[in-house]
């Protein structure tokens, strides 16, 4: 079959889920870029990732799906056909979205085979699994690039190339984070939480750490959301060295706030993914249970660890029920940080 040319076309690119993901989505535009470069990429998201995607400077335009899933339904129609897109790539799958991209003429729509709804509303249709394989999910988004030439899914290696176009806006810090930010010490932030989307290491662990680095000279920065601070900020340790900054950063904020410390700690969450792409020392745990292992969802980056207690556990090779992430010990991320 032949590929469709994209040059001098607007391609919006639909993934409208969490940080994390939309992350692992950015590469397809190094892909398409470097292909086509004249193409304009539009990145249809939900607005709380618009920090993020802006800062994937091969991103044309973000464009928030809330500013049309809740007009009505001739104003909404209207709104997505001046996108004048000429193509749209369903690498989150939204029902709504893949009928409006039909309903305007989009001409190229472009989705997985695997949902009923596509067969109706897509011109182009790629028949492959997530779940049960063994590609990473940016390697997994490539494969919606088949249409337009890609022979070959690209090595992790190639995709972790395409993180060097994520840049951290200029942005003032509050003076807070600035002052503990110019001691001289080394810097680390420990992101415990995840809102329910990846198994935790326990908060008893992190407490712990948090500890040992002050002691150690660091400068300990706790991170996440003001409810996520309401479940943790009365067992931080109170020292000079381990700040509490939970629900006083905005994401901007934090994007800047991360490109300035040495290292990152957190689970499987969109954090640890903006430091991957950022390139500063990022310590993820997971856990080996398919389909949330390291193999399918490890951040990307040049300075990537990752923290599995057991990678042949026996319960997460049955796919039960395990928190062995509570097993890896504080002694092996220091060794890590050493």
């Amino acid at each position: 079959m032949k590929s469709i040319n994209l040059d001098n076309k607007r391609i919006i690119i639909s993934r409208t889920d969490s940080i994390g993901d939309v992350l692992l989505t950015l590469p397809i535009c190094a892909w398409i870029k470097s292909t086509y470069p004249s193409s304009t990429l539009l990145f249809l998201g939900k607005g709380y990732t618009k920090s993020v995607v802006e800062c994937y400077d091969l991103v044309d335009e973000f464009i928030d799906w809330k500013d049309f899933e809740n007009q009505p339904k001739v104003e909404q129609t209207a709104a997505f056909r001046a996108l004048h897109a000429n193509a749209i790539i369903h690498v989150f799958p939204n029902r709504a979205i893949a009928s409006l991209a039909k309903k305007v003429k989009i001409p190229v729509r472009v989705g997985t085979s695997h949902r009923s709804y596509h067969l109706l509303t897509c011109s182009h249709r790629l028949n492959f699994t997530r779940k049960r394989s063994d590609l990473h999910e940016s390697q997994l988004n490539h494969e919606l690039l088949r249409p337009f030439g890609l022979t070959t899914l690209p090595t992790l290696e190639e995709i972790v190339n395409a993180t060097s176009h994520f840049h951290a806006p200029q942005l003032a810090l509050p003076d807070f984070v600035s002052d503990a930010l110019s001691t001289g010490r080394k810097t680390i932030i420990l992101h415990p939480k995840s809102q329910g989307s990846a198994r935790e290491w326990p908060m008893d662990k992190y407490i712990e750490l948090s500890a040992q680095l002050a002691e150690r000279n660091y400068t300990v920065f706790f991170t996440g959301t003001e409810t996520e601070g309401l479940e943790f900020r009365e067992r931080i340790p109170k020292h000079d060295q381990i700040i509490d900054t939970t629900g006083k950063l905005s994401l901007d904020e934090l994007v800047v706030f991360i490109s300035k410390v040495d290292a990152l700690l957190a689970c499987s969450t969109g954090p640890l993914h903006i430091a991957g792409y950022l390139g500063i020392q990022t310590i993820g745990f997971y856990v080996p249970k398919r389909p949330i292992h390291p193999g399918r969802w490890k951040a990307l980056g040049p300075n990537v660890s990752i923290l599995v207690n057991d990678p042949d556990c026996a319960k997460c090779t049955k796919t039960d029920d395990c928190n062995c992430i509570a097993d890896i010990s504080v002694e092996r991320v220091l060794e890590l940080l050493s």
